[in-house]
């Protein structure tokens, strides 16, 4: 384990809409930690493996396709998505992850299954290698840990 990141050892983390709001919005569902807290700690167990772990969030649809489509070339080897609302709505989102060649990993802090009935589709899950929901914030750390043993770290 190295303290510096490799280069080419790269995984994305993205976070739809309203994640920015992590820590105060419905903390009966989502929890009392920011959304600072979640990478800061992401960030710290990458760094320790070896790994540069960057990380966006956004209320907007088109900066995170942007981000996906941008991953294709600049040597990211995994996505962690949490695309929020965005799950289960948009076609464009899964077309982008469709075009990304490495691990994508579906984060969801809730139970989406025991939620609202429209909240139990998603179209990322066509794609996702792995998907997580109902662990929390602790949902982001088991989908790194998945790529951190896919690599053999």
């Amino acid at each position: 384990m190295s303290a510096y990141p490799d280069p080419l050892n790269k995984v994305l983390v993205l976070h739809g809409p309203n994640l920015n709001l992590l820590g105060s919005r419905e903390p009966d569902i989502y929890g009392y930690e920011t959304l600072d807290d979640v990478n800061n700690a992401l960030r710290e167990k990458a760094v320790l493996a070896g790994w540069e772990l960057n990380c966006l969030q956004s209320n907007h649809e088109g900066v995170l396709i942007d981000a996906i489509q941008a991953a294709r070339t600049d040597g990211t080897r995994a996505i962690i998505i949490n695309p929020a609302a965005y799950t289960h709505t948009s076609v464009a989102i899964l077309d982008a992850l469709n075009a990304f060649t490495g691990k994508v990993m579906e984060v969801h802090i809730s139970n989406v299954h025991q939620r609202e009935t429209f909240r139990q589709h998603s179209y990322v899950s066509l794609r996702a290698n792995g998907v997580i929901a109902g662990l929390g914030t602790q949902g982001y750390q088991a989908a790194l840990d998945a790529i951190l043993r896919a690599a053999g770290q």
